[in-house]
């Protein structure tokens, strides 16, 4: 399994697309005017405490209040509002908690209104962006996250990550980090902190203690409400939480931000410091890696997957609903339940990458093609499983219901990717009428060529528009020759004038139009 990291940069944003075997699996994008993001630190003021909702609304800065719900507050709540407004007026000067006189926490099934304020300063985290009509949700349970541990003020607790599964390499870990942990401070060891050395974690640990400090130093005389503590620059963030062995390059087309990432690459694991390239060609670094083309393919309403099988994707305010239909595929299949099922598990592979690639949170739906044997339907549910593990979003899968509907929730964080594939369409009497992308007609034209050459048509002949004609017969290889390598027979391109942009139709040896 290889993984690419591939970093196109513009002068407004810069984009992440990371590449699983040579299929894009996530997008990303990093824009300059995102202020709100996931891990940010504000010092904010209580708008106002909701006690029927058991929330406040906070004013971190955005056009909308931030919701901030009793749960979200921790225990050591009365501690964090008494070091924020000793910081604050710049009574305190020591910021490592030493000596800092803890409060009595707060009642796990209190009310709002008992311990938050209208007007009070309070330093909060965003948990969740601000997302179609929702202001940001904020947590008081701060936390600043590194490479292999998490650090989090308040606290005195020292959690290992579940996914580390030897009780051994647990208690070790659990052990090291005690020795290190300073006072009024909790440690959450991540999974890629298994078989480090003390000396690596504590490293780690020096560099949030001191961006902790950099955090309390801005606190006083900060105006409120204020950004105090942002998350590193994406590429760096994306790195810290995703970079493994299975990386095998990562390309940047910008010079500085190839130093950048160089320079960390090299920090946190100096062995793979060479597969950081800097990417120099006048071709655009997306074009060149087929990016461009897979976002095309892989957004939008219909979703084309292998052996003629298709995903319809639709979105509503309160769900996503995917519905799977098997086209008109060619069947090796001996009967219908075994169709169903190989359909099944195809969609399963490309609903699991979707989800990821559009970041779609909240319920999904799933209409499976329905199946009567129980031992199918389990395989399909573990296979979609297996499918979803690499996932770093929270997510629960449910067994397929009486209907065949299989329900998922996936954690969402901010607002889903959403890239529009439809064009203007050339041929378009009616102003404002849109076409899928082009750069789908050849795929339609090549799963259409498949069907038929499987029907045993023996001479074909390809009408469509002058343009599609050229882009299928010119270059070396041209389409055209590789459909000849690929099903050992010539099919004839004709140009028609006549014919619409996106217009295409097949005819037989005796000039008959094939429907």
């Amino acid at each position: 399994m290889d993984k690419e990291l591939i970093i196109r940069s513009s002068s407004e944003d810069v984009d992440f697309a990371l590449l699983k075997d040579g299929k894009l699996i996530e997008l990303h994008k990093d824009e300059d005017s995102n202020d709100f993001s996931v891990g940010d630190v504000f010092i904010a003021k209580i708008r106002k405490a909701v006690p029927g909702l058991n929330a406040a609304f906070v004013n971190v800065g955005y056009e909308k209040d931030a919701f901030l719900h009793y749960h979200d507050l921790g225990p050591k709540l009365p501690s964090l509002l008494k070091f924020t407004k000793s910081v604050s007026t710049g009574k305190l000067k020591d910021f490592s908690l030493k000596n800092f006189p803890f409060e009595k926490d707060i009642d796990k099934n209190g009310s709002i209104a008992d311990v938050l304020k209208s007007n009070q300063s309070l330093l909060v985290q965003i948990v969740k962006e601000p997302i179609s009509t929702k202001g940001p949700r904020i947590s008081s349970e701060l936390s600043i996250a590194g490479r292999y541990i998490v650090l989090v003020p308040f606290s005195d607790r020292i959690s290992i990550s579940q996914k580390i599964e030897s009780k051994e390499e647990k208690d070790r870990l659990k052990r090291l980090v005690k020795s290190i942990t300073p006072k009024g401070f909790g440690i959450i060891v991540r999974t890629v902190a298994e078989g480090k050395k003390v000396a690596e974690l504590d490293k780690d640990l020096q560099n949030l203690l001191s961006r902790w400090t950099a955090m309390c130093k801005k606190l006083h005389k900060a105006h409120q409400p204020s950004k105090v503590l942002g998350e590193m620059n994406k590429a760096s963030s994306m790195l810290r939480d995703i970079f493994n062995d299975t990386f095998t390059s990562i390309h940047i087309d910008d010079e500085t931000l190839y130093y950048q990432i160089k320079d960390y690459v090299q920090e946190i694991a100096p062995n793979k410091e060479s597969i950081v390239k800097l990417y120099q060609s006048n071709v655009p670094i997306y074009e060149k890696h087929g990016i461009e083309r897979q976002i095309k393919t892989s957004f939008g309403k219909t979703v084309s997957m292998s052996k003629g099988a298709y995903l319809i994707i639709e979105h509503t305010e309160a769900l996503h609903v995917i519905d799977v239909n098997s086209g008109n595929r060619s069947n090796k299949a001996n009967n219908q339940e075994d169709t169903a099922l190989e359909v099944n598990l195809i969609a399963a592979s490309e609903i699991a990458r979707q989800l990821r690639l559009r970041d779609m949170g909240g319920i999904i739906v799933v209409d499976f093609i329905d199946m009567t044997n129980a031992e199918n339907r389990q395989q399909l549910f573990n296979h979609l499983r297996d499918e979803m593990s690499d996932d770093r979003a929270k997510h629960k899968i449910l067994p397929p219901s009486k209907f065949g509907l299989i329900q998922i929730t996936r954690q969402r964080v901010r607002p889903e990717m959403n890239i529009k594939t439809k064009e203007e369409n050339p041929d378009g009497i009616i102003n404002g009428s849109e076409v899928e992308a082009p750069i789908g007609l050849v795929q339609k034209i090549n799963h259409d060529l498949e069907q038929l050459l499987k029907k045993d048509y023996k001479k074909l002949t390809l009408n469509t528009h002058p343009f599609i004609a050229a882009f299928l017969t010119k270059g070396i290889p041209s389409v055209r020759s590789k459909w000849f390598f690929e099903h050992k027979k010539w099919v004839k391109v004709l140009p028609r004038d006549a014919y619409t942009y996106l217009e295409y139709h097949f005819f037989d040896k005796n000039g008959k139009q094939i429907k």
